[in-house]
């Protein structure tokens, strides 16, 4: 067997063996997934923006109007006409002086993580921020202080051992795995105070992927409202996820996005977004604003899976927005679930480590606004039936999460 067999092997023996599932077909509320027709619950295509008839005529023309593809980098011949007219359109939409777009939600968190901090300082992580910020960090010449999940005290601690190193602190808004959402306002409040006195500012980077579109006024997002709007750094968000396309952003100051122009390294040697995903992007902007009761119907979709689920003996603990995590805790017993699910026509994929941490693999349903209420009813069911014949009774746990311990807390010894 050779060394790369072996490796597979140990995967499939720890019941972490990943592969691709073909999805036929539009990501619309129900799809053919491996030759099966299922209700999607696993989609971040939150407002079903990804299949409207205004974003796929807007994207479809763009490709004949200014081609397939930018053709390089945003700093070589790649910024187009297209690029800039949505900065500052999501500029306008996120409240802030500035945006700058990125050609992913990876790309964005890696670039921005490593511009904005710098060796000799600390950047503050919250445990369960997603793969692109700890790989942001570990990129960094920076210290990396893990602090636990949503714990505004640890936070505090490890900022006063840091005193004037501290140079950033980094959380999602909501966290893309449990559905949480993050104390913002609190961590605000723990910045000023730490940036005054003379002391070195301490920025705040809110990564928004899950929450444009999804939360807030009009959908601005979590910073928005928590009433933060111009208090914080710089506000990430995605494109391919409630917006339906492709491409990030940084939404920040004009000072801050000249720095990020000259630092953000994922934003120099990455070629540029390419013109169908952004005018596509900018079009879905445009529904989102002229139809805001799709948010509202995103979160109350959300309150009828989760009652739903309450009523088949399923908890969903923590969630509070459309991401609705059900915690197995084995890996093999959640991807046996989730196929179970699949042979009766819901596709819930299976989440498992290294994404998650370990005994906590669940499955992450995310609700769309164009599922109906019936729907999603009948997807409890599928789910509660799905739970008796592989376990024999409901295996998700509420307690996974709360035995769940941060793998990489670093100890950030006292300044001088």
């Amino acid at each position: 067997m050779s060394e790369i067999a072996a490796r597979l092997a140990e995967l499939e023996q720890l019941g972490l063996h990943r592969r691709t599932r073909l999805v036929s077909g539009p990501q619309g509320p129900s799809v053919v997934v491996d030759g099966r027709p299922a209700l999607l619950l696993c989609s971040n295509n939150y407002l079903g923006l990804a299949d409207h008839p205004c974003v796929r005529e807007a994207a479809a023309d763009a490709a004949l109007r200014w081609g397939a593809g930018a053709g390089a980098s945003r700093l070589v011949s790649g910024t187009m006409t297209v690029h800039r007219a949505l900065e500052q359109r999501i500029a306008a939409f996120k409240g802030t002086a500035a945006a700058l777009l990125f050609g992913s939600g990876y790309l964005a968190n890696l670039g921005i993580v490593g511009a904005l901090s710098r060796a000799g300082e600390v950047v503050f992580s919250d445990e369960l921020n997603h793969a692109s910020i700890i790989d942001g960090c570990r990129l960094s010449r920076a210290e990396t202080f893990v602090y636990a999940h949503n714990d505004v005290e640890h936070l505090a601690w490890g900022l006063e051992q840091a005193g004037e190193r501290a140079s950033l602190i980094v959380t999602e808004s909501v966290f893309s795995m449990d559905g949480d959402v993050a104390p913002l306002e609190q961590i605000a409040s723990l910045a000023a105070r730490h940036g005054g006195g003379g002391r070195r500012g301490v920025r705040v980077v809110v990564d928004e992927a899950h929450a444009t579109g999804c939360i807030g006024p009009g959908g601005r997002g979590a910073v928005a409202a928590a009433g933060l709007d111009g208090e914080i750094d710089v506000v990430i968000g995605t494109l391919g996820k409630a917006l339906g396309s492709y491409g990030a952003f940084a939404a920040c100051s004009q000072e801050i996005a000249a720095l990020l122009t000259n630092g953000a390294r994922s934003l120099i040697f990455s070629t540029a977004p390419p013109p169908p995903a952004v005018v596509g992007a900018h079009a879905a902007l445009d529904v989102l604003e002229a139809e805001p009761e799709r948010v509202t119907r995103l979160q109350a979709n959300a309150r009828v899976l989760r009652a739903a689920l309450a009523r088949e003996g399923i908890d969903a603990p923590g969630s509070s927005t459309q991401i609705v995590p059900l915690i197995v805790g084995d890996a093999t017993l959640a991807m046996d679930v989730c196929e179970a699910a699949l042979r009766d026509g819901v596709f819930a994929q299976a989440i498992r480590p290294p994404t998650v941490p370990d005994g906590t693999s669940r499955l992450r349903l995310a609700v769309m606004a164009t599922h109906s209420e019936d729907e999603l009813r009948e997807a409890a069911r599928v789910l509660g039936r799905a739970a008796l014949d592989i376990a024999g009774g409901a295996p998700f746990n509420s307690s996974a999460v709360e035995n769940r311990t941060a793998t990489e807390i670093t100890r950030v010894p006292a300044s001088g």
